[in-house]
Formats: C-alpha cells, structure tokens, sequence
C-alpha cells in the first residue's frame, strides 16, 4: 500500500523581517551566593538549573565565541553586546573569567567589537581584588544589583544563612564609583518593593552615584499574581482606558519620576522613563519591557543550550527552551526558531485587547514573560500582569511631557535668528 501523504498544507512562512542577534546573553555560573527570596531563577516555575553544570566550561565557551563570531560576520555587524550573567557570574573565579574573556575577545577579533557587560550581586567584587583587574583589562562595564535601603535590601536579598548582603553589596559599589575603576560602572539594578517607600529608596540609590538606574518589577505571571496583588489573576477583556482597578507599581513607579524628573538637574538615568519618553515622542526604545523592538536577545546556558530570554522560568517548566545548542546548532537556527520569531511581530504579536490600547506602541504589551496565562493561545496573548500599573504611569509621563512641550511651544523665541532676539537686533 503506498505511503498516505499529509494533506495538511505545509506552514505560511513568517512575514516578519528576520532579525539576528546583536545581544548574546552567556550564563557563566549557574548557582548564587545569595538565596533573594524573589529569584526568578531558582525561586520561580522552571528548575533547570538543577540540572545544568555549575559553570560554562571553556570549551563551551570556544564553540559559543565561534558562533557569536560567524553571526556576526554574517550579518556584518561592527560590535556586539555580550552579557555576562548567572546565577551569580562572579563565581567563577578571576582565573577561570580571564580565560572565558579572552576566548571570547580573540575570536571577535577583526570581526567586530565585543561590548561586555556583567551583573552581579557585588559580594565576590569586594573579596576579590583580582576580578575587578580582570573586568579592568577587557573593559567589562558592571551592573550591581541593590534593593534601596540597608533594611529594604537585606528584607530580600539574603545569604543562604538569613544575613543580609547590604553591606558587602555597598563594598562593591563603593570601589566602583570612586577611583581608577569609574569607567566600568554601568549602574544599579533595583527591584520594586511595596513595602519600600518609593522616592526613599531612589534617594539610597542614589548616594552611589550610579550612572544609570533600572527600576525591575518583580517577575509575575497571570498564574502567580506579583507580591501585593494575590487576587490579580485575570486580565482586562479590554484596554484600560483610564486605569481603573488598583495600581499599586504604578503608583510607586510615578512617585519615582516625580522625584527624578522634578530634579533641578539631572541626577541620574532611569532606563524605564527615558525609554516610555523616547516612544511617546516618537522614537525606538531598546528594552523587553517596553516599546515594540523585535527581541534581539538570545541567551546561552552553562551547557552550552540556547535558549529565549530567562525571565520566561517565570512562566513555566521550559518555558525558555528551543530545543537547540551550540555544538549541534548556530545562531542563524535560533534567529529562525518559532518562539524568537513570536517576538518578532511588533503590534502583530500582542493579543486582541493589546491591540486595542492606544498605548501599545509604547508600553507594548509589557515584558513578555509577564504576559503568560495558563491555557492562552497563543501563549503569552494576554496583556501585561502589571497592565493597568503601565497604562497609569504611561498616562503620567505623557501628561508631564506634553505640559512641558506645550510650555516650550508657547515660551518666546530664544533663536539668535528671531527679530526680537539681541544679537539680530545688534546685526
């Protein structure tokens, strides 16, 4: 009997733009030294960390460098973005760090430019005096994560033993924004905390000089609700327009750009709001968290798996996974892959209700791991968990900047070339 064919039509091909990679995520250390009880990583649905080697070994990272080197060839791009991440990055040691950074620098080498960045929890930088002279030689610009307060941060951010990490975390800052090593500081990272008094904690923040700021909201799904809202687990059937139901992020967000924006000069960068400003005026933003950039972000685990974003261990057991490695594949399959093409789509790949909002081109449905609702279809169609807290504080920066627009557009002209000016009257 010959072979029954499908019948089923083979699928339509994508219509959205390829996009390659600029930004490669690699996951040097798979453990931490701290236990935060917020971690997405080790706290949160997916658990495969459990099962991945503790650090990415040098012949993983050969292969990976090979790979970052050929896409980038290929899609002739003069630098790229590679982030050093975990678990905690650091535990690797000053020895085994200097060899991944210089596999990776030799095989970019005349192929384009290496951008490193690291996040840490700062409590080996202070330790060790050798991994700040490493991250020194390869110009790694470093990320440290506190929480505000000495009392707010060490409520989260604990050692497995219950003690606090404040203090070590402020060493680690401290040796970073003073002195030779200034240049490698990239900022602080600052989760949001209900509990903390908002303008409070930008104003600890701030005592250490941090050339930017990013303001995280707790990871949250639709399935487990963010701290403070336990009963926030269906979403709106249309665009919240106005917010209506509590907005408790939203408010502590707004209270911080109160504060920020109201300064009479400019204290720091909060990536958040300059990124909301930038869309509401017409721009591109770079987030995931906001605007509707295609996702040029891909990661790669310990082992050597190439996986989506790792927020998405939030949502659910291998949520992330592609089914694809870099000893078996390139990034050119992962660029191709269905779940890096879904992120792909701009308006196209929200849900019916995203669609809708006149906000979408800004908030743009919100982080997409925060998205997820079980049984969706497709996953991640909902909007946003924090959906009525982004429409109120898009709502707020779009009425402080068109206030100040409309001030400027109605203010006299300052021009050397206006009639009235001095210097015209003078000619």
């Amino acid at each position: 009997m010959p072979a029954t064919r499908s019948l089923r039509p083979p699928p339509a091909p994508d219509p959205a733009p390829l996009v390659p990679f600029r930004q490669f995520l690699l996951k040097i250390h798979s453990r931490c030294d701290l236990a935060c009880d917020y971690c997405y990583m080790y706290e949160a649905a997916d658990q495969s960390w459990r099962g991945r080697p503790r650090r990415m070994e040098l012949d993983t990272v050969r292969r990976t460098a090979a790979l970052i080197a050929d896409h980038a060839r290929e899609h002739r791009q003069s630098e790229v973005r590679i982030v050093l991440h975990g678990g905690e990055p650091l535990l690797v040691g000053a020895r085994h760090l200097d060899e991944l950074l210089g596999i990776l620098t030799g095989a970019l080498d005349g192929v384009a430019a290496p951008r490193f960045v690291l996040q840490t929890n700062g409590v080996r930088l202070g330790r060790d005096p050798g991994l700040l002279e490493v991250l020194d030689r390869y110009g790694v610009r470093v990320g440290v994560s506190l929480d505000g307060t000495a009392a707010d941060h060490d409520r989260h951010r604990r050692r497995p033993d219950g003690r606090g990490s404040h203090a070590a975390t402020v060493r680690a800052l401290d040796l970073l924004a003073a002195g030779p090593h200034r240049h490698l500081y990239a900022g602080v990272l600052c989760v949001v905390d209900l509990a903390a008094d908002p303008v409070e904690t930008y104003e600890a923040l701030l005592t250490h000089t941090p050339p930017r700021l990013d303001l995280l909201l707790p990871h949250a799904t639709w399935d487990a609700p963010p701290p403070g809202l336990a009963d926030r687990t269906a979403p709106p059937d249309r665009p919240p327009d106005p917010p209506s139901g509590p907005t408790p992020y939203g408010d502590w967000l707004c209270a911080v750009f109160d504060r920020w924006y109201g300064a009479p000069r400019r204290e720091t960068g909060i990536r958040l709001f300059e990124e909301i400003m930038v869309l509401l005026l017409g721009g591109t933003a770079r987030s995931e968290s906001v605007g509707l950039t295609p996702v040029d972000l891909v990661v790669v685990e310990t082992d050597g798996t190439i996986e989506q974003a790792d927020s998405l261990k939030v949502s659910y057991p291998g949520a992330p996974e592609t089914g694809l490695d870099v000893f078996r594949h390139t990034f050119a399959d992962a660029a191709l892959h269905p779940a890096f093409r879904a992120r792909q789509r701009g308006t196209a790949g929200l849900g019916t209700v995203c669609r809708a909002c006149p906000r979408a081109r800004v908030c743009g449905g919100g982080l997409y791991a925060h998205r997820y609702r079980p049984g969706d279809e497709p996953s991640f169609s909902a909007p946003s968990v924090y959906c009525e807290d982004l429409a109120l504080l898009v709502d707020h920066i779009a009425d402080r900047v068109r206030r100040d627009v409309a001030r400027l557009a109605d203010a006299p002209d300052h021009r050397t070339d206006s009639p009235d000016h001095p210097e015209a009257v003078a000619r």
